[in-house]
């Protein structure tokens, strides 16, 4: 079992600290956080957004701060994940770019996955990149007739010498229209069960036949996007895993999206941002605001306690498993609630802009939705959570009879 002191992980904390001071400016009393799910800014601007997290990304790697939890010999700190807990805990006291869906997927979904299942020369040209910010990468799995049953894409790849010519329509790429590459599911062999009919690639972004094309959010941003593929040609040189093993490279992505989504608590508003809105709305006498309030304040206790517990089985060595959907399900309600909230404390506030900055809630509230997809979507971590966690029989599949169970994960 591998341990960590409480002297070690505090003088850690007092060296990232320290190191943070030197490199960017404490945060403010005054600065307000932005309370967003998901981007709404113009193309340019969202563009500069993204080159600012990567410039970030490669000044804390260069320091030591990045990959802090990954083996020194996959170009990590070689740390703990408590380690990486306490230094993400002490970047909130200072004023740093942020976060983007695509620098996101980047650096916590495709680069473990081509560390894990990529070539020798796929995880020297990649890994080291994304988890710098050098280049990104998105996801190419959700099609308009394949969500959250994955294994149901008709993305088809036709192998052609020493390479594949894809056809076919993804949508629901977070940050497609700026990313590098993306990391793709197709259809190799439509003759056997769907699950095992799968191969993944890695897609340069600007190959010939590749259209991206952004989708407006009913939050104003566009931050998700559809893509067509027409004729593409990768060589199969970039071919991720195992022909028709698709099916696991796309398990192994889901799963870090699970877990890195269920323990981002930066996303959207939260408890202290909806305290200081009641306050000046003089708000706080409404039982029902009370109510909530103290709602959003329970969840996002439990989900720190959740978070340390997590933390403490994975130095253990136990896996993750089933309790990332767990992570994941618990998160996406807590954003619905905090969007409960907001409804509660800010009235006719979210509908019209009246000039007070109340009106930034709109953001949370029209995008917190989209999360309830992202990553799986509710119905499927429920199912996930019942048969795994639960031990519930599974549920039928209408696909040639096969359970969940059947599918190997």
């Amino acid at each position: 079992m591998t341990t960590v002191s409480e002297t070690e992980l505090d003088e850690f904390t007092e060296r990232a600290r320290e190191w943070l001071a030197e490199t960017v400016p404490r945060r403010g009393d005054d600065d307000r956080r932005s309370v967003a799910v998901f981007h709404d800014l113009p193309f340019d601007e969202e563009r500069a957004l993204i080159d600012r997290i990567r410039g970030w990304l490669r000044t804390r790697f260069d320091a030591g701060y990045g990959a802090l939890s990954w083996p020194t010999e996959h170009h990590g700190a070689g740390l703990s994940a408590l380690h990486e807990e306490a230094f993400a805990e002490v970047e909130r006291e200072f004023t740093t770019p942020g976060q983007h869906e695509l620098t996101s997927v980047s650096t916590a979904l495709v680069a473990p996955t081509v560390q894990m299942f990529g070539t020798p020369h796929q995880v020297e040209q990649l890994v080291r990149p994304l988890l710098r910010g050098d280049v990104t990468a998105c996801q190419l799995f959700s099609e308009p007739g394949a969500g959250s049953d994955l294994a149901g894409l008709a993305t088809k790849a036709v192998r052609d010498g020493d390479a594949w010519v894809v056809t076919g329509q993804k949508v629901w790429s977070s940050g497609a229209q700026f990313a590098d590459w993306g990391e793709l599911i197709c259809r190799t062999d439509p003759d056997v069960a769907k699950h095992k009919g799968l191969t993944a690639f890695l897609l340069r972004m600007d190959t010939p036949g590749v259209d991206v094309r952004p989708l407006r959010q009913m939050s104003g941003g566009s931050s998700f996007c559809e893509v067509f593929l027409d004729e593409v040609r990768i060589p199969d040189a970039w071919r991720l895993g195992e022909v028709g093993g698709g099916w696991g490279v796309t398990l192994a992505t889901l799963g870090f999206e699970r877990g890195h989504s269920g323990a981002n608590a930066d996303l959207g508003g939260g408890y202290d941002q909806l305290l200081e809105d009641a306050r000046r709305l003089d708000r706080l006498a409404d039982p029902e605001v009370r109510r909530l309030l103290a709602a959003v304040y329970a969840a996002e206790k439990v989900a720190a306690v959740s978070a340390q517990r997590d933390r403490e089985a994975r130095l253990a060595g136990v896996e993750d498993g089933a309790i990332g959907s767990l992570r994941k399900l618990a998160w996406t309600e807590r954003l619905t609630l905090v969007s409960q909230a907001a409804t509660a404390i800010l009235g006719t506030r979210l509908i019209a802009d009246a000039g007070d900055g109340s009106y930034r809630w709109t953001e949370h509230v029209l995008g917190a939705p989209g999360y309830r997809i992202a990553g799986g979507s509710d119905e499927v971590q429920r199912t996930i959570i019942a048969e795994r966690l639960l031990g519930l029989p599974p549920e039928p599949r209408a696909d040639r009879g096969v359970a969940w169970k059947d599918i190997p994960r």
